[in-house]
């Protein structure tokens, strides 16, 4: 058999300044003279245990850049390597990338950190002219600064299905996003399949109508598209994204809310409300409706053959319960509800929610998994709703994340120093809704999940920080990517790169080719 051999070309090149553009930006970057030219055929070597990563390495260079790589063992241009003895200097997620003479070598500890290496590979590839590619000689040592990395897309609101998903995972993975946190159920849709409760679909996932023209009017806004909108992700459907997801090293987190945002179920079935009264699935956005009423048992089961099939969708060692924005005022109108907290010796309504927020998490707990929740689970109280002075008494579950986003920062400090880890989500600087003149760029590049202040010995229980789209006023895949694109390629390099390597004057240089990438691709952006 007749053997054609493929090769790389090194050639020397007059050193003319950095010609790194990548984001997030590495850890340790040390450019060399010279450059690696690809040819249009090349050889690929890869271990089997790295088979699912060279494959999709495989299909970067060919989708992208034309270049048809084979695998193989004799004078590759591009290898990658696990040794697992690298674990102390790279953590699970670091890589080492190197590009001499010799050929591209991507070294990492684990699958994850090989794919990571990937990711950075395939921005330094550059255009030669025509159809020849190049990457710069090039030596770099990189892992993230914050274990989590999260972007969320609320569903709820408005739905936007497995094709959108897709692609929001494809970005997230370009940059080393490793956590899809998807908000699944609120007041106004259910959108996943729960064998055991089907009206949750067929009744909560559909709305008669949607509240629109939020500017002028705002959240009170009175007018209304009368154009049904529904949608909901089978349990196969899910596993199909989840398995995508797994293929980019990304942990997907579900969120089903409780006890509050609970109207779509409640619709569902009128017996899970304080109330017990029929009501519709919301049109109207904002915190209102009924909530669960938990002190019933069979709302606890309920809730509890929820989550149930949630541990048998998802592998996700942490489960999301909300558990913000509870209004008290069904409660409070509660003879049952009062009774119960007499019985149980709960002094408050805050303190209910917490004694509800630690069943769950015991429940979850015994599941193999943890719960999160946004930072009401501790009974502090954010909303002007909820008048009452009310003292929690209640202790939450020392094992539960709390996923901050509003309040005094020093909630953060609280949490930590009460031994929750955190996931700082501060809506002033992540919300993704909130358009570009709350959140221009440069503001959410200089988010620092770790506040102020904060004691050098607890820094590492800030566990990192996610970015949320929320779903209310993006009826539209345009709507909503204009939002999204360039900011979280703003937040991926908070979550990723040291603070010392941080500069938003190189940050902006190096999005032109995110630019150019997303509209080849047809990705809506705002170019600030």
């Amino acid at each position: 058999m007749k053997t054609t051999l493929f090769l790389c070309f090194f050639v020397l090149l007059a050193y003319t300044g950095s010609a790194i553009n990548i984001i997030p930006f590495p850890s340790k970057v040390s450019e060399k003279e010279g450059k690696v030219l690809l040819q249009n055929q090349l050889t690929l070597s890869y271990p089997d245990e790295l088979a699912s990563e060279g494959s999709f390495l495989s299909g970067i260079l060919a989708d992208e850049f034309g270049i048809k790589a084979q695998k193989g063992t004799e004078s590759p241009v591009i290898s990658l390597k696990k040794e697992a003895n690298l674990t102390s200097q790279l953590g699970q997620e670091g890589y080492l990338l190197n590009a001499d003479e010799d050929g591209i070598i991507i070294t990492a500890a684990t699958n994850q950190g090989a794919f990571y290496g990937i990711q950075t590979l395939r921005q330094l590839i550059q255009r030669e002219g025509g159809a020849k590619y190049s990457v710069g000689a090039v030596k770099i040592e990189d892992q993230p600064r914050f274990s989590w990395r999260a972007f969320m897309l609320d569903e709820s609101r408005n739905f936007k299905g497995v094709a959108v998903v897709k692609d929001l995972l494809d970005e997230m993975a370009m940059l080393k996003l490793n956590t899809f946190h998807w908000h699944l159920t609120d007041d106004q849709g259910w959108r996943i399949e729960i064998k055991k409760y089907p009206l949750l679909t067929e009744v909560g996932a559909r709305r008669d109508s949607t509240q629109t023209g939020v500017w002028p009017g705002g959240w009170n806004s009175d007018v209304y598209d009368t154009t049904p909108h529904e949608g909901f992700y089978t349990q196969e459907q899910i596993r199909d994204i989840l398995a995508y997801a797994q293929e980019r090293h990304i942990t997907v987190i579900p969120e089903i809310e409780m006890p509050g945002h609970a109207s779509a179920a409640i619709a569902a079935y009128p017996w899970l409300g304080v109330s017990k009264e029929k009501i519709g699935v919301p049109a109207k956005f904002g915190v209102h409706y009924d909530v669960f009423d938990f002190t019933e048992p069979r709302v606890e089961d309920f809730l509890k053959d929820v989550l149930d099939e949630v541990f048998q969708l998802f592998p996700s060692q942490v489960i999301h319960i909300g558990g913000d924005e509870v209004k008290h005022d069904h409660w409070e109108a509660s003879e049952a509800v009062n009774t119960f907290m007499k019985d149980n010796n709960l002094g408050s309504y805050a303190d209910l929610q917490v004694w509800f927020t630690n069943r769950m998490s015991n429940y979850i707990e015994s599941k193999g998994r943890r719960m999160m929740g946004w930072n009401e689970i501790m009974g502090v109280q954010l909303h002007e709703y909820n008048t009452k002075d009310q003292e929690v008494k209640e202790k939450l579950a020392k094992n539960a994340v709390i996923h901050f986003w509003k309040g005094d920062l020093d909630l953060v400090k609280q949490a930590v120093v009460s031994g929750h880890d955190i996931v700082n989500s501060y809506h002033e600087y992540t919300y993704l809704d909130y358009n570009y003149r709350k959140i221009p760029l440069e503001k959410a590049y200089g988010f620092d999940p770790i506040p102020e202040g904060l004691p050098a010995n607890l820094n590492d229980k800030i566990l990192g920080l996610g970015c949320q789209m929320w779903g209310e006023w993006i009826p539209t895949v345009k709507s909503m990517e204009e939002l999204v694109y360039p900011r979280i390629a703003a937040y991926a390099e908070v979550g990723w790169t040291q603070t010392s390597q941080k500069d938003f004057d190189r940050f902006k240089t190096s999005l032109v080719p995110f630019y150019n990438r997303w509209t080849k691709s047809g990705i809506n952006y705002i170019k600030e």
